[in-house]
């Protein structure tokens, strides 16, 4: 699933902008200010940044700036007021993608974040399994199934890594009171919701092997 960072110190456009994104199935963390920006990027990587450049403390301009000289190539979209040709062309020449001119209908940045940033979807097939490893939908015989949040990551790390051993303890990592004995139980209970075979290589950990 993408995950996009807002900047937008208009707390009632930040907030309608967000609950759009969301309702298209984007992730999306919000800053009001500048500085935010750097302390949600300390800890998350995102997938597009969409910046205003009116705001408190560092502009938005400034924002991007630090980004890129720090090695951040990630896509940004500039959503500004600021409609001169020499703001457009700073923007531009900081190294983002888009400027979207406000007021701008919502639909029209979803539009080119479609176009321009929003990677086709990779499926992947197990037998009569086909997961999504974007969205973690996963559909048995046509049918989405459900699984608890322990058994979805040990299936999610499993499928992405098919053919490769993964080892006992990433695999503990996702329980509650990890054990070997619990993961075991899991691997039981995943195997028969559906009907597939995860391979315990002795010693090292588990593997789905796609034939």
């Amino acid at each position: 699933m993408m995950k996009i960072l807002l900047l937008e110190d208009d707390q009632i456009l930040c907030a309608s902008l967000k609950e759009f994104l969301e309702l298209e199935g984007y992730l999306v963390d919000v800053a009001h200010r500048g500085p935010d920006v750097f302390d949600l990027t300390y800890d998350e990587t995102y997938d597009l940044y969409i910046l205003d450049v009116n705001v408190p403390e560092v502009d938005g301009f400034d924002v991007l700036a630090s980004l890129k000289e720090a090695g951040d190539e990630t896509p940004a979209i500039y959503i500004t007021a600021l409609t001169d040709i020499n703001s457009i062309s700073k923007g531009f020449a900081i190294g983002a993608e888009d400027y979207i001119k406000k007021p701008f209908d919502p639909e029209e940045l979803v539009i080119r974040i479609k176009r321009k940033y929003q990677k086709e979807d990779v499926l992947l097939r197990l037998n009569d399994i086909v997961y999504n490893p974007t969205t973690r939908v996963l559909q048995k015989d046509g049918q989405t199934i459900g699984l608890g949040e322990v058994q979805q990551n040990i299936f999610h790390t499993l499928i992405t890594e098919q053919n490769k051993i993964v080892d006992s303890y990433t695999l503990m990592d996702f329980l509650e009171q990890p054990s070997a004995n619990a993961l075991r139980v899991n691997l039981a209970k995943l195997k028969n919701k559906l009907g597939i075979e995860i391979k315990n290589i002795r010693a090292q950990g588990y593997m789905i092997e796609n034939l």
